[in-house]
């Protein structure tokens, strides 16, 4: 059996969303859920990037930029939602991150729910 990649920084990174979603409940903007994020990565001791710019290239050059919300030790993607459900738009969102940074591992949290919602991507090489 092969071991899940990023197993225990996706698993602190739930637990911080956990204790977010405990301590604020639902309903509130992306952006408020973001902010907290950063204070428990900081309370965690989980070195982290908000806003961080990734260019986008396109046959050779730069065509855009990509500012995923959160980036927690330079390997995972954290995208932080306030929306009725995860679907394949946000799945298909964050592949196409994941591939813009050359990260393999994402994590999508749903604050907009009486119980969190996460979903861990793995960008799977064999697309």
């Amino acid at each position: 059996m092969t071991e899940l990649l990023e197993k225990e920084l996706v698993f602190t990174i739930v637990g911080c969303a956990m204790r977010v979603h405990a301590e604020l409940g639902c309903g509130l903007r992306e952006k408020t859920y973001e902010r907290a994020m950063c204070l428990e990565f900081k309370a965690h001791a989980v070195p982290f990037a908000q806003q961080h710019t990734h260019p986008v290239f396109y046959l050779g050059e730069q065509i855009d930029e990509f500012i995923p919300d959160l980036e927690a030790e330079q390997r995972v993607i954290v995208e932080t939602k306030a929306i009725a459900e995860i679907t394949d738009l946000e799945r298909s969102q964050m592949i196409s991150y994941l591939r813009v940074t050359g990260m393999k591992v994402g994590v999508i949290i749903n604050f907009a729910r009486p119980s969190l919602q996460w979903e861990r991507i793995v960008l799977d090489d064999a697309r």
